[in-house]
């Protein structure tokens, strides 16, 4: 019989989920102080393996290449603005991608054959400085596959620019929202698989790289969440991004500078941003993903009170997956989407409980036949 949500809600609140994860009659005769403790995240390591179940927090860094081009240096690259001019045919109209963070974003080729995304600075936002050096702190700093690739930079006289890894697939929203044909809906499967990506990237940042000194991202939504080839998700554009509190310290003071929709009711209303902010805007993008409806309908306000009827459970289902996806795995994302997004920030759960369990839904594969 499935757990009441209230029942759900004391295990999020605990970050304690091996009740929630059946477990082979063998394992449950193992001592449960083996049971892997969800507050303990391994420190950053080289790891040439990759699962569900293994963090690889650099394996996107091997220095080998297939596709014929050269091998991507480890530390970003400075480069000119003429270089940049011509990797993007000098920014033509027919390069240009979207907007992003703060700038004009295009797509370029480096000469070494590696095609690229470049992000150029608006010069005429105000906060443009520090989002770019608050960019490059964070990509120079950290790297890990669930996060986009910083590969070098711009600071030739007053131009300022960022180099990106290019993510053909786009963000997700335009996914979502946006379809263009013949582009197909994203199936049940890569939906669940970018949960799971995107909550490996929120991991470790919170808790991964400096288990004592938090990073918060601070503008997590489905228009920052880049898509490979094969809907690998990675988080982008972290202008925003602050470290977070430590010791005796609750929270970051900020100016609120996040998207409608997404900022959570504490840094909304005071500025007060927190890793729990991050969780409730990463409860919103789930809802997203789930349902096929933006942030912008207030969507953390609808979605809670509705999964306390369970008859509306089915409803919640984006009209686009056309009933293509397991109803027990629908149920568990809708509870993670609706613990994420609670008032009360201590009543959220913790990232890596949150990973948890998107790993054991990802398990859960869906076949249509």
């Amino acid at each position: 019989m499935p757990l009441a949500l209230c029942e759900l809600q004391v295990i999020f609140k605990m970050s304690c989920f091996s009740c929630l994860i059946p477990r082979p009659k063998d394992d449950q005769k193992k001592d449960t102080a083996k049971v892997q403790d969800c507050n303990c995240i391994p420190t950053p390591t080289h790891d040439d393996g990759v699962s569900l179940e293994t963090r690889n927090w650099n394996g996107l860094y091997d220095g080998n290449r297939d596709d014929g081009t050269k091998a991507r240096p480890k530390t970003p690259t400075s480069f000119t603005f003429g270089q940049l001019a011509v990797a993007t045919r000098n920014f033509r109209e027919a390069n240009y991608v979207g907007s992003a963070g703060f700038g004009k974003v295009y797509k370029g080729q480096l000469e070494t054959g590696e095609l690229v995304t470049v992000k150029q600075l608006d010069h005429e936002d105000c906060q443009v400085y520090r989002k770019f050096m608050a960019e490059c702190f964070i990509l120079i700093l950290l790297r890990h596959s669930n996060l986009v690739t910083l590969i070098g930079y711009c600071a030739d006289g007053d131009q300022r620019l960022l180099v990106y890894e290019y993510m053909p697939k786009g963000s997700l929203e335009d996914h979502l929202f946006d379809p263009r044909p013949p582009a197909e809906p994203i199936s049940w499967n890569a939906r669940i698989k970018i949960a799971v990506d995107v909550a490996r990237g929120l991991e470790f940042l919170h808790c991964g790289a400096y288990p004592d000194l938090p990073f918060i991202h601070g503008d997590l939504k489905s228009a920052n969440i880049m898509l490979d080839m094969n809907f690998n998700a990675k988080l982008s554009n972290f202008g925003l991004a602050k470290l977070g509190p430590v010791a005796e310290v609750t929270h970051v003071s900020d100016s609120v500078m996040g998207a409608r929709g997404y900022c959570a009711p504490e840094y909304a209303m005071g500025g007060q941003l927190t890793p729990e902010s991050d969780i409730f805007s990463f409860g919103v993008m789930l809802l997203e993903l789930i349902t096929g409806r933006k942030a912008e309908q207030n969507i953390a306000a609808w979605g809670f009170p509705n999964l306390m009827d369970p008859r509306k459970i089915i409803q919640f289902a984006d009209p686009l997956l056309q009933g293509r996806f397991p109803t027990h795995c629908l149920k568990y994302m809708l509870v993670i989407a609706g613990v994420c997004v609670q008032e009360q920030p201590s009543n959220r759960p913790q990232i890596s409980g949150i990973v948890s369990v998107l790993q054991y839904v990802a398990a859960q594969s869906y076949n249509p036949d």
